[in-house]
């Protein structure tokens, strides 16, 4: 691992996370000619979300060609929806690219990031103990790592196996076994198609039925491949075609207008096209406005529930008991295996088992507990000098690739650390509260009137209330006002050392 001294610090700039966000940076902060960086990495491996999500079916549900940097584009996609293994194997060529290994520690969980009034740092504490000083600190820890598992009564007295959807437990044999599957959102719908078949049964418990659009999969030619590594700009054409349908599409969550209008049919359509029977159909129907829960794109989800060993059950869980569960009127449904496809705790950040301490000690992710997460361009925080995010607060999106937000954010970050290189030694960057909070009641304000205050529970909404996951606009604003900070947002602080 590199390790270089430099005025006082370990390193100037300490990632937390090696997934996208974290690598990606990496990357900047290197052709930038920035190589005193280290990147912490909980795991054994680098990879974030497509790491740990080994389900089967497991895959993106943005188009490839999309879903990849526009700085490392990858011309040998196999799908126009990739699926896990492809989207992992991206990640790690990515690293052996551009060599980020060496600045890599593995099996490194940073629990306590702590600032330093006097000297102006950041001191990370791991696992066992050990601590590193940097001037900066990136955390690119993401949204979606925190599985939830509702506390459902009687669980422990469960005799069968039970895992979440982002922790599969392959030691567990699902074939021609009796299996229950809770949830219905992204995970479930790729889940469910890819095991039916092989399953003696199949419950899928539904809470509230999603909007299904047609995902028009397939695969992505040997030819169309070969042209796209010959001719680059071809490939650039094609993300540039995807990208901006995307944004226009993204208007029907912004109000009630004729792309929503259409959006909706389509999604009406496809379901009358794949269920015939009226009752299923009536069960898979939403009552709430399309867009207010996450639109989500597949072929085969209505296929499978229409198979006779699947049964779809809108009644909810009332409790566990050895032999399976009994739902709210009572019935049995006898399990060997189930399966929570019930999401994660993206706004609960102090469930991430780090804690962050930033001027006065205050405790960052215990004062979002009761308002919700609250940041400036989900990137810096008033009260913590040198630390930012990479998709933090209110830069999730409803309708585009999250990968184009990110290298907003890595533009941001890059201007933040030139401005901050050109400071002396002993200052930092500190933002205003008034610019911060200048920024939330804007956003916040333009996000009482989108489809996602619409009146359905979902899992952008933080306990509050508050919609703290996503961003209320088009990608390409995100990208326009993220360039370059804003230098009169903050203020310089100087040590006295």
């Amino acid at each position: 691992m590199v390790k270089i001294k430099n005025s006082g610090f370990d390193f100037d700039v300490a990632i937390i996370g090696s997934g996208f966000g974290g690598l990606g940076l990496a990357v900047k902060l290197k052709e930038s000619g920035n190589n005193n960086f280290v990147i912490f990495e909980r795991a054994d491996q680098v990879g974030g979300t497509w790491r740990d999500n080994i389900y089967p079916g497991c895959g993106c549900d943005i188009p490839s060609h999309l879903y990849s940097f526009s700085f490392e584009m990858n011309s040998d996609w196999s799908r126009e929806y990739s699926l896990q293994p492809e989207i992992l194997e991206y990640i790690i060529n990515l690293k052996n690219k551009y060599n980020l290994e060496p600045h890599i520690q593995y099996n490194t969980n940073i629990v306590e990031a702590r600032f330093d009034e006097e000297n102006l740092r950041w001191l990370l504490r791991d696992q066992n103990g050990g601590t590193t000083y940097a001037k900066t600190v990136i955390s690119a820890i993401g949204p979606l790592n925190v599985p939830n598992i509702p506390d459902f009564k009687g669980l422990d007295v469960f005799e069968g196996k039970y895992f979440h959807s982002s922790e599969w437990n392959h030691e567990v044999e699902y074939k021609d076994k009796k299996v229950i599957v809770i949830g219905t959102g992204a995970s479930a719908i790729q889940i469910v198609p890819s095991i039916a078949a092989e399953v003696n049964s199949l419950a899928l418990f539904q809470r509230t039925p999603a909007w299904i659009l047609p995902k028009n999969d397939r695969k992505i030619s040997s030819f169309s491949k070969k042209i796209f590594k010959k001719i680059p700009p071809l490939q650039k054409l094609k993300r540039l075609a995807f990208y901006w349908f995307y944004e226009l599409v993204g208007k029907s969550l912004f109000s009630d207008n004729f792309f929503r209008t259409m959006t909706r049919r389509l999604a009406i359509k496809h379901l009358h096209k794949s269920i015939s029977d009226p009752i299923l159909r009536n069960k898979l129907t939403p009552d709430y406005q399309i867009g207010c829960k996450r639109r989500l794109p597949s072929d085969d989800y209505f296929p499978a529930l229409t198979r006779a060993n699947v049964e779809l059950v809108t009644d909810a869980v009332q409790k566990f008991v050895p032999e399976g569960i009994i739902d709210e009127k009572g019935i049995l449904r006898a399990a060997d295996v189930v399966i929570f496809a019930t999401g994660f705790h993206v706004a609960d950040f102090e469930k991430r088992g780090l804690t962050v301490l930033g001027v006065d000690e205050q405790n960052l992710f215990e004062s979002w507990k009761e308002k919700g997460p609250e940041a400036y361009w989900g990137t810096c925080i008033s009260g913590y000098p040198g630390l930012l995010f990479i998709l933090g607060p209110n830069t999730g999106l409803g309708h585009n690739s999250q990968l184009h937000i990110i290298e907003s954010q890595f533009n941001f970050i890059m201007d933040y650390l030139k401005v901050l290189q050109g400071l002396p030694d002993n200052a930092c960057l500190s933002l205003k509260k008034d610019a911060q909070q200048k920024f939330n009641d804007e956003i916040h304000q333009r996000l009482k009137d989108m489809v996602w205050s619409s009146g359905c529970n979902s899992w952008y909404l933080h306990k509050s209330g508050r919609n703290s996951a996503l961003w209320p606009g088009y990608t390409a604003t995100f990208r326009k006002r993220t360039k370059k900070i804003k230098r009169g947002d903050f203020d310089v602080l100087t040590a006295n050392t």
